[in-house]
């Protein structure tokens, strides 16, 4: 498997993970986890709470648009050094992206996040130069 096809796998692990943080902050937040209505509890959580689920959210996001740039660079037979080096660093830069998030970093974040969306541009235009 390329670098790229393992940092796919790994960007659709970190919305998981950040559920998670969720959880832990609904546990802390509002004393337990309600599974039978999970959105309108997390809808109540402040804080770096509501912040994890707006993390969550923004991972999901960010992924469809990386997954296709990931298969566009692959059909297309782009550079593999260069195509490794972005998927690496939209990788890195959603890692930070949530951090930013739960941190209150919005500054940092938004700076993270055009960071990462351009590593995808960049996988685009490796397929377009192949």
């Amino acid at each position: 498997m390329t670098t790229p096809f393992w940092c796919l796998l790994f960007a659709v692990l970190i919305p998981y993970v950040l559920a998670g943080t969720v959880g832990y902050f609904k546990s802390a937040q509002l004393g337990s986890i309600d599974n039978h209505d999970p959105r309108a509890q997390s809808a109540q959580l402040r804080g770096p709470g509501a912040r994890a689920v707006a993390a969550q959210a923004n991972a999901w996001e960010a992924l469809p648009v990386f997954a296709s740039a990931v298969f566009v660079a692959h059909l297309a037979g782009a550079d593999a050094a260069g195509s490794a080096a972005a998927a690496l660093l939209f990788v890195a830069m959603r890692i930070a992206h949530a951090a930013c998030y739960l941190a209150d970093l919005a500054t940092a974040r938004s700076v993270v996040f055009l960071i990462g969306f351009g590593s995808c541009l960049w996988l685009f235009v490796l397929a377009a130069r192949a």
